[in-house]
């Protein structure tokens, strides 16, 4: 499955578009890691339990979307794009979004 944030493949022709496909996962955090994450804003510095968990989300994301995608008879998803939101206090989600399209060489 090729995937991209452009409109196109520069070297491949959309024969057919499917629509939206979509992934989502919601997330909600850990008391053990929010205690490691608050000690971290004290020295500073990346939060890595937060980047591996917003990490996992991403990809958790896309993969629903390309079996969504796959699901259609799509073979690439173009425009994809990335929104968040807060569900409630302490959990979020992470939405994967774009067109499932059949592409061929030119």
């Amino acid at each position: 499955m090729l995937i991209t944030t452009q409109d196109k493949f520069e070297d491949k022709k959309i024969v057919e578009t499917f629509g939206i496909v979509r992934g989502n996962t919601i997330r909600a955090r850990h008391v053990g890691k929010d205690i490691l994450a608050g000690l971290r804003t004290l020295v500073g510095g990346e939060i890595f339990e937060y980047t591996k968990l917003l990490a996992e989300s991403r990809e958790q994301a896309i993969d629903r979307m390309i079996d969504n995608a796959e699901s259609l008879g799509a073979n690439a998803i173009v425009c994809v794009r990335f929104s968040t939101s807060t569900v409630m206090q302490g959990s979020a989600e992470l939405l994967a979004y774009g067109t499932a399209v059949k592409i061929q060489e030119k």
